[in-house]
């Protein structure tokens, strides 16, 4: 459920830092998955996030896709995951706090290899900080997103 900006704007873009108007285009919500957890990936930079009852995964509901967003992610993403209409619950600012507030109809990718995964739960921070930079193509040399149906991950 959790994309970084950065990494959508890449995958639907080809530029981590599009131009205002089509960043303006779409919306970035905090938001919460319940009953889901992510894992790493064996063997992989990335997550993979399936059901897992009374687990939680913290995330952003991303609003203002196209058709054509949905297939870049859908693309993106592959054939280890699949598409899955799901209920977040929206959070909202209330001074400093996140508090719980409506819930909203998106799709989450849910990893198909149960068998492909790390018993431990995946760190983003940890991803920001080491292969960030690789999966937005901001260092070429090493090579190198929850979608509500408003139009979105």
């Amino acid at each position: 459920m959790q994309m970084a900006r950065e990494i959508f704007f890449s995958v639907c873009y080809n530029d981590e830092s599009p131009p205002k108007v089509i960043r303006d285009l779409h919306t970035f919500t905090p938001a919460v998955l319940r009953d889901f957890c992510r894992h790493r990936v064996k063997f992989a930079d990335y997550p993979g996030a399936v059901p897992e009852a009374g687990h939680q995964i913290k995330g952003i509901l991303v609003t203002g896709l196209t058709d054509a967003n949905i297939e870049k992610l859908d693309y993106f993403e592959g054939s280890e995951y699949e598409r899955r209409k799901v209920q977040v619950q929206v959070l909202e600012k209330v001074g400093e706090d996140e508090v719980p507030g409506k819930e909203a109809s998106t799709f989450v990718y849910v990893f198909l290899k149960a068998d492909d995964l790390e018993k431990r739960e995946w760190d983003f921070e940890e991803f920001r900080r080491e292969k960030m930079s690789i999966w937005t193509r901001r260092d070429e040399n090493d090579g190198a997103a929850i979608n509500t149906e408003n139009t979105e991950v």
